[in-house]
Formats: C-alpha cells, sequence, structure tokens
C-alpha cells in the first residue's frame, strides 16, 4: 500500500487514461477502455485510482466566454508595496474575491503577481482596473489586453511512453 506522499510510478495505461480524460472529461468508461486497451472494470478501477492518489483533481467544462459576457481577457503586473509583509496575504485574500480574476500567480522577478482577468468590454476593464488598484499593497501595475488567443492551455503534456 503507498502512502499519499510516495509519488506514483505511472505506467503506460495510466498515462493514457489521463491524456485521454484531459481531453474529454465526459467519455464513457467503456469508450476510454477501448482507447487504453483495457475491459471496462479494471479501467475504472484505474481511474479510481488516479482519482484517489490526486492524480486527477477534478472534471469540468469549457465555456464559451463571449457567450456568457466575458470574451475579452488581459492579464496585469501587480507590485505590492515590499515595506508591509502582511500585504502579502491581505492581497491574497482580497484577490480571490474579485470573480473577474481568473487566474493569480505569485511570481519572481520584476513583479509579485500576474493576474489574468476576464471581462465583456473596455468600460469592465476599467472598473475591474479600479478595484485591483484599491487592493492591499499595490503600488504598481502594468496591463496588457489580449487581441488573439494564439494557444491556450491544453492542459499538461503527457508523454506516454
Amino acid at each position: 500500500m503507498m502512502n499519499n506522499n510516495t509519488p506514483r510510478t505511472l505506467d503506460r495505461i495510466d498515462l493514457s487514461i489521463l491524456d485521454v480524460l484531459q481531453k474529454n472529461g465526459r467519455i464513457s468508461n467503456a469508450n476510454l477502455a477501448e482507447k487504453v486497451n483495457l475491459s471496462a472494470s479494471p479501467c475504472l478501477e484505474r481511474v479510481r485510482r488516479l482519482e484517489k492518489e490526486g492524480f486527477i483533481e477534478s472534471y469540468g467544462a469549457l465555456l464559451n466566454a463571449t457567450k456568457l459576457k466575458f470574451g475579452m481577457s488581459a492579464f496585469i503586473q501587480v507590485t505590492l508595496d515590499r515595506n508591509n509583509g502582511s500585504m502579502f496575504n491581505e492581497f491574497r485574500e482580497q484577490v480571490v474575491k474579485i470573480r473577474e480574476v481568473a487566474e493569480c500567480h505569485m511570481v519572481a522577478g520584476g513583479f509579485d503577481y500576474l493576474l489574468q482577468l476576464r471581462f465583456e468590454n473596455i468600460d469592465a476593464y476599467r472598473g475591474l482596473l479600479g478595484k485591483i488598484v484599491e487592493l492591499p499593497g499595490v503600488s504598481q501595475t502594468h496591463s496588457y489586453i489580449v487581441l488573439e488567443h494564439v494557444k491556450r492551455d491544453s492542459g499538461v503534456p503527457i508523454m506516454i511512453k
């Protein structure tokens, strides 16, 4: 029995299952089993094990952001006032409450956080930027409006042996 701290070595079938599920989380177990050359019961056991061990974190759907009035996006570099270390915690606590912030990453380099925003139009963006500059500790921002999505996140690049 493995404990959760011991990393499991995934075999070719495990990697194939993860690859297929990452591309189509709604695939039936029978179709998944066929794609990875297993019978249905062992395939389901492997999927459940991969879920239990945390290799599969969740399942979801890709939504059409434009139809849902969030078709525009931007990235914002945020620099915090470094005179107060507690500002990082306060910033994190507040930024997660802004629903238009799709992602927030603490980064190393010339600024502290990189935010990805989703919004309907430039007026909505201006209001959102106003919220962000008022967050605790924000001393500087730089914005980059996305003009074209050349490549979106396609998941973890799985190399099947």
